[in-house]
């Protein structure tokens, strides 16, 4: 019988343009996956329908979670709300 290997199923965590890279750097090493280019379709303003490549961090649901959240937390800190 042949065995098959699922591969996990990934997920994107898109980084906004202009987030500084100290928390780009500090978002790779803390955390397994992978930096990825991303296209991406904006919604906002005069860039409604306009498409951007961005880059985004790959990894699995539960990371990619505490990724957001380390994302959210730190940009809080830099813009000085903590």
């Amino acid at each position: 019988m042949e065995e098959t290997q699922q591969t996990p199923e990934l997920y994107d965590v898109v980084i906004p343009p202009g987030v500084p890279r100290s928390i780009i750097r500090e978002i790779i090493r803390r955390f397994p996956g992978e930096l990825v280019d991303r296209m991406q379709r904006l919604k906002f303003a005069n860039m409604d329908g306009d498409e951007r490549e961005l880059i985004a961090f790959r990894t699995d649901l539960a990371t990619a979670q505490a990724v957001e959240q380390y994302l959210y937390d730190e940009l809080k800190v830099f813009i000085g709300e903590e």
